[in-house]
């Protein structure tokens, strides 16, 4: 059963369907406790580091999220989140699972909106996925952290992790429920840890 986390900003359908697509069970809730039948969790997000964490505040998700044991899955926003900070709407505390901040791109067009290479692949999320597969992309802030929690990183203008885990804890910059049969390898993997 993978529980998906519902703090009012994220694409829980089309992440849902994916799963669902994959033959999971799924159950979307906004509280921990909703979640207690869950073998894995998936923190989806779009929009604001700030507003975003503000939610996840006011809905108790906080303290629960940092002291989770299951594995758990940040996609866009939500992996953002599982860093230390971000410069998103002002310094912001993150949920500090994973050391590091998340920065605006300072350089090209942004944001980056479309199809990207993830390279220098490591952990069990691409295990069976090619190096240099495509995702997709949408974010105008990029993650900096530790080479040790780098699973995987893209160029654009600037090389930067595009994928990070430390633990039970994965994180993705890019949307897999958006990715295709790439994106779908990624979410069986997860499915399987």
């Amino acid at each position: 059963m993978i529980g998906i986390l519902d703090y009012g900003m994220g694409n829980l359908r089309s992440v849902q369907k994916a799963f669902e697509h994959l033959g999971a069970k799924t159950v979307i809730a906004s509280d921990m406790g909703a979640l207690c039948a869950c073998d894995k969790l998936v923190l989806p997000g779009v929009g604001s580091f700030a507003a975003g964490m503000e939610n996840l505040r006011r809905a108790g998700l906080v303290s629960a999220l940092r002291a989770e044991e299951r594995p758990l899955l940040g996609i866009c926003l939500g992996m953002q989140f599982l860093l230390s900070s971000s410069e998103e709407g002002g310094p912001c505390e993150g949920l500090s699972l994973i050391p590091g901040r998340v920065l605006p791109f300072a350089e090209g067009k942004v944001p980056q909106i479309g199809w990207n290479a993830v390279t220098h692949l490591r952990g069990p999320l691409f295990e069976g996925i090619p190096d240099g597969t495509q995702y997709y992309f949408v974010h105008g802030y990029y993650a900096e952290t530790q080479p040790d929690f780098v699973l995987g990183q893209t160029e654009y203008y600037r090389t930067y992790a595009s994928a990070v885990g430390a633990r039970n804890v994965f994180g993705v910059q890019f949307h897999p429920e958006k990715s295709g049969e790439a994106g779908l390898a990624l979410l069986k993997n997860f499915m399987e840890l």
